[in-house]
């Protein structure tokens, strides 16, 4: 094992710290845009997905690292907020996949909009943290 050395545990901290801020920044934007950070994750999610059809709720649980049952709930909010839509897949009827609704679409491309934003002012701090500087 290699000898840590006092500027690997300070870059480590300001590595935790950066990342702990922007997740506390990104929260607070997610509630001042009227969703939950959680909200705001399954939009991502389902946005981000590569497939058109949307994601299913086991690939949900792996984006989101949650349990399927929670995953289901937190589905549940975000259909009686009219943030996305369940619909059956089409070549299995057996399966769900999940839809943004226009607001669910509108919503998680304006957190988009302000998160790239914040990720490329950070981005050279960040940088500085993972050169060692």
């Amino acid at each position: 094992m290699a000898e840590l050395r006092q500027s690997d545990y300070e870059e480590l901290l300001g590595f935790r710290t950066a990342l702990r801020r922007f997740l506390r920044w990104s929260e607070a934007e997610a509630r001042a845009a009227g969703l939950t950070p959680a909200q705001h994750q399954l939009l991502l999610a389902v946005r981000g997905h590569h497939d058109p059809a949307g994601p299913t709720i086991g690939e949900l649980s792996e984006y989101l690292v949650l349990r399927h049952h929670s995953v289901v709930e937190l589905i549940d909010r975000a259909v009686a907020a009219g943030l996305a839509r369940r619909e059956r897949d089409g070549a299995d009827n057996r399966v769900v996949r999940l839809r943004l609704t226009s607001d669910g679409k509108r919503a998680i491309e304006d957190l988009t909009v302000l998160h790239l934003e914040e990720i490329r002012r950070l981005a050279p701090a960040l940088r500085e943290l993972s050169d060692g500087r």
